[in-house]
This record gives C-alpha cells, structure tokens and sequence, in this order.
C-alpha cells in the first residue's frame, strides 16, 4: 500500500523560502510520477509541479515557475519542493501525490488532479505580508 507523508510547511514571510518534503513509501515507485498539488481555502485543489521518479522530468504551474523547484531522491524515496520568493497567494494546504499509471503514458507528465491515485494529509503553508 503506498503511503504519502509530508512535511515542512510553516509560517514565513512574503519573500522567505520553504522546503517541502514528502516521504514514499510502499511500492517500487521507479514507473510513477509524482506531483505536488495545493488547495486555498474556498478554492479547488491545484497543481503545482510533477516529476518523473526514474528520470526526473518535470513541469510547473505557470504560477510557480522560476519560484518553485521540485526534486526527488529516488535511493531515499524523498520528493521535494523548494519554493522560493513566496508569496501571500501561495498560501494554501500542499499535497503530496503519486501517478501509478505515469509509466504507460507515454511520458505525459500528469498535471490533473485526477489522473493521481495516492494522496498524502497535506502540509500547511502560510505567507504573511
């Protein structure tokens, strides 16, 4: 069974940096994709950034690009999300996700809240001005 667990979310300052982590574990996750999704309050869950987990790829919400990195540690099972010069409008709850059927698609990177399959509880961050 997969297990998603994040961490790192906080309070910070318009401007600061955090960075985000979300623990995999359960499966072999070499043909998946992972994501990160976010959903303000009031507001439907949105897609932030996707990668690859055996080669790395990766694509970004156009709200966070040059802003948002993500990264995985595939010997660690670890993905990542280093989000620099933040912003209040980031604030929002963070989900971890995972793409089980990435592999067969041909590598399209899955950017639809739908097309994940596993979920983590989310991580909390907050961006005071």
């Amino acid at each position: 069974q997969v297990q998603l667990v994040e961490s790192g979310g906080g309070l910070v300052q318009a401007g600061g940096s955090l960075r985000l982590s979300c623990e995999a574990s359960g499966r072999t996750f070499s043909s998946y994709a992972m994501g990160w999704f976010r959903q303000a309050p009031g507001k439907e869950r949105e897609f932030v950034a996707t990668i690859s987990w055996s080669v790395g790829n990766t694509k970004y919400a156009d709200s966070v690009k040059g802003r948002f990195a993500i990264s995985r540690d595939a010997v660690k099972n670890m993905m990542y999300l280093q989000m620099n010069s933040l912003k209040p409008e980031d604030t929002a709850v963070y989900y971890c996700a995972a793409d089980s059927d990435y592999g067969v698609r041909f590598g399209l990177l899955p950017v639809r809240r739908v097309q994940y399959d596993y979920w983590g509880q989310g991580t909390q961050v907050t961006v005071s001005s």
